[in-house]
């Protein structure tokens, strides 16, 4: 297996020695349909360092590509900057075989990686400030907890100039290109904005302050490394990222909207039909999902730059659709901001799905201009009318700000 898995250079003394998940489509309820990488690190100096591993399955993988470099059995030290099992999962097997000097992980992964691997395993800790000298570069640590466990932590190597930013700066996607410069800037562009939408969104005050603390290090970067996708090598990739997400912290919504719904007998569907036809009338850029063929990540990926979002679904057994319920649960955890929100359905009997969708939104403090719309089985030609000028209604409170 040697010789068909390859570490990739990244700097002078740094090689990547991830793995590529070219098949993984869901990732805990996220669905990353291009699938991820677990990247890892490997910097050879007076002690080789490992940063991070892999997801368990690719085990063999990354001690393929160390193997490429070094003896695995070569590296002193092992830093787990974020204990997620997608990074952790097979440090316990690498411990194992490489029997390291010493593991680090900040006071939380210790916690963590005990939690996993049981109280005997020997995990030292670096917080905030602490350093690790390893040869020619020592290695700073700077906690970032919840960004996004309350292990994070990112790490920087002085002569390497590499900063590993565990799962800051990255996305879920499988790509053969390495570096961030080598991949098509529009797929960079919506999977970063998928990722931060579904992982780190109800994290935004402390991704912003995480962001706002790396100017004051006084840090000479050169690499940004994250656990997951492309790494930013040139000085306007990394521009460009660390601005993208400062932007995306601000939840600033464009004049946009997103109308998502489920439909039984088609009456929700018309309904959502017209609406969406109003905004777009109004000058809005309009997205219409049909949650019978789209699903929660999708969602909140349009939800998360859109002024205006509005949801509907029939009632089914005096409650709401149940892939509604799924969706404004999911869309309800991560706490989007500076939203108008507007219910709407269709229903047969008692009616109460709208109703939920309202109080949902209420409840995420969306401002609601417009009561729950709603129609009795099949939607009448005045009913489409009355939704189609609500649609209009909505974009002009946009356009007007």
């Amino acid at each position: 297996m040697k010789q068909f898995f390859k570490a990739v250079q990244i700097s002078e003394n740094t090689y990547w020695v991830g793995a590529i998940d070219w098949n993984v489509k869901n990732f805990h309820g996220y669905t990353t349909n291009r699938g991820t990488t677990y990247n890892a690190f490997l910097i050879l100096d007076e002690k080789v360092t490992l940063i991070d591993t892999v997801k368990a399955p690719f085990y063999d993988e990354l001690m393929a590509r160390i193997s490429s470099v070094i003896d695995p059995e070569k590296i002193d030290y092992i830093i787990s900057n974020h204990s997620e099992p997608d990074h952790s999962g097979a440090l316990e097997r690498v411990v194992n075989a490489v029997k390291p000097e010493k593991v680090f992980a900040s006071p939380m992964g210790q916690k963590t990686l005990k939690a996993y691997f049981g109280e005997d395993f020997q995990v030292e800790t670096m917080k905030t400030g602490d350093t690790l000298n390893i040869g020619k570069n020592t290695i700073a640590a700077v906690e970032t907890k919840m960004v996004h466990w309350p292990d994070s932590m990112v790490t920087y190597a002085t002569n390497e100039k590499v900063l590993f930013s565990q799962d800051a700066f990255g996305m879920h996607l499988a790509t053969s290109k390495l570096f961030s410069d080598e991949n098509d800037r529009s797929i960079l562009n919506y999977e970063v904005k998928k990722y931060f939408a579904n992982i780190l969104l109800h994290l935004s005050p402390q991704v912003a302050a995480t962001i706002a603390a790396l100017p004051k290090l006084n840090l000479d970067i050169q690499v940004i490394a994250p656990d997951h996708g492309p790494l930013w090598r040139t000085q306007d990739e990394m521009n460009y990222i660390v601005n993208l997400y400062k932007e995306l912290t601000e939840q600033q919504a464009g004049k946009k909207a997103v109308v998502f719904y489920n439909t039984m007998w088609t009456s929700t569907a018309k309904m959502a039909a017209a609406l969406s036809d109003g905004l777009r009338d109004g000058n809005l850029e309009v997205k219409l999902i049909d949650l019978g063929g789209s699903d929660r990540s999708e969602v909140i990926t349009e939800v998360f730059d859109s002024a205006i979002v509005c949801a509907g679904a029939p009632t089914m057994n005096n409650q709401v659709y149940p892939a509604m319920a799924d969706i404004l649960t999911y869309v309800k955890g991560l706490r989007p901001k500076n939203k108008i929100g507007f219910a709407f359905g269709s229903f047969g009997w008692s009616g109460e799905g709208h109703k939920f969708i309202q109080n949902t939104m209420a409840d995420m403090k969306f401002e609601l201009p417009f009561e729950p719309y709603s129609c009795k089985y099949m939607p009448t030609e005045k009913n489409l009318e009355e939704i189609f000028n609500i649609g209009k209604s909505l974009a002009e409170l946009v356009n007007n700000k």
